[in-house]
């Protein structure tokens, strides 16, 4: 049904990275999601009343919230889609996440409702009645669900939306809770105990564990959370297309929103080559990473020595050292300023951020270790962390 309506309303509906059709993408998945969900809430409060079950009934409080998440949704992809202005230059991408924030909220408050009804129904039992309706009412329920946690799982993935992926969450998550519901209702009929009652706190942890990863998820993006691995290679593999940039560091990912990167970045280049040209080059990987990637892009030409055969050796050194002491480090920016007496060695290294040596003890000893092997050369050491991710 999604596919259908998005080929009768959206406009070049198969083109997700264009803005305007993500965000036609969220809207008509939240306008169906409001519409089933009402739907379903509607069938299972009529199906709750027939037999009397807390448990269905309070799934049928869940579905009304669902629905209410689905506006936040709305609300979300259209204040994320207005343009830039003075106060906020990259645009309102981030209000997407913001949504997704208070979507979580509502789960996690529905949640806490059930989890109060759940135990007043354990400590007072109602007779719970068994009605063929309410079974048909409630597969019918998981059914919808189903196709609801397909659907936005998909447009999700298509669109790159958090947002869309949690409402997927949360549609299995109903899946799930139905069933529990629907499976209390039939042991109803064999047992005296207060399945109902088990039944809804059950479905309470379903609903708990739904809103906890779907707030996790939100909080990680609006924080910041490093770009995964195939995009930074990706990313890597386009720079370095350009020749004659010969290798990159200080890669960084600002995320103000969906399509709205900022991808900045040192490049290397040989230092005895014509800077206009080379200037040339920088420029051309430039307009290159922003259309490929739909981000706005900025490189830094860092000129290196690539025929001083005194400073490879040092650089070597250097790096060899510095993966003895951990693995991980890698260094960058490598310079030498010769002198009558003695060598200076200047260059950064990254330091993981769980490193056991302090970036002070980081830097004297790899000093320590150079000089010693080096007597002429004396270190200035700059210590980056891994700025590889999304600010």
């Amino acid at each position: 049904m999604v596919t259908l309506l998005a080929k009768i309303f959206i406009k070049d509906y198969k083109n997700y990275s264009v803005p305007a059709v993500r965000t036609a993408y969220g809207v008509l998945c939240s306008i169906v999601g409001i519409a089933l969900n009402i739907l379903l809430s509607l069938s299972k409060f009529l199906a709750g009343w027939l037999s009397g079950s807390v448990a269905l009934t309070a799934d049928a409080l869940n579905n009304l919230s669902d629905a209410a998440s689905s506006l936040c949704t709305i609300i979300g992809f259209r204040l994320g889609a207005k343009a830039a202005d003075r106060d906020h230059p990259f645009g309102h991408g981030r209000m997407e996440y913001v949504a997704g924030l208070a979507v979580s909220g509502i789960i996690l408050f529905m949640g806490l409702e059930l989890v109060i009804s759940s135990v007043k129904s354990l400590i007072h039992p109602e007779t719970v009645v068994f009605s063929w309706v309410s079974v048909i009412i409630m597969a019918a329920g998981i059914l919808v669900k189903l196709y609801m946690y397909l659907y936005n799982h998909t447009v999700g993935k298509r669109i790159n939306s958090a947002t869309l992926e949690s409402t997927a969450k949360d549609s299995f998550g109903d899946m799930l809770s139905t069933s529990v519901a629907l499976l209390s209702l039939f042991a109803s009929r064999f047992t005296t105990l207060p399945v109902d009652g088990i039944g809804g706190l059950i479905v309470a942890c379903f609903i708990f564990k739904a809103g906890i990863d779907s707030a996790r998820e939100t909080l990680d993006l609006l924080l910041g959370r490093p770009p995964e691995k195939e995009f930074i290679e990706a990313v890597e593999k386009e720079v370095l297309s350009h020749a004659p940039i010969c290798g990159i560091h200080d890669l960084m990912v600002h995320d103000y929103g969906p399509g709205r990167r900022v991808i900045s970045l040192h490049a290397e280049v040989p230092g005895d080559l014509n800077v206009f040209e080379l200037h040339d080059v920088i420029d051309q990987a430039e307009v290159s990473v922003a259309y490929k990637f739909n981000c706005w892009a900025i490189i830094h030409m860092d000129p290196i020595d690539l025929h001083n055969e005194r400073l490879d050796t040092l650089k070597d050194l250097a790096a060899v050292i510095a993966k003895s002491l951990d693995e991980r480090i890698t260094i960058h920016d490598v310079r030498m300023v010769p002198g009558d007496t003695h060598t200076n060695l200047i260059f950064d290294i990254v330091r993981p951020f769980d490193c056991k040596l302090s970036e002070d003890d980081l830097k004297r000893i790899l000093g320590e270790i150079i000089h010693k092997e080096q007597p002429d050369v004396f270190c200035a050491i700059t210590v980056d962390a891994p700025f590889v991710g999304a600010l």
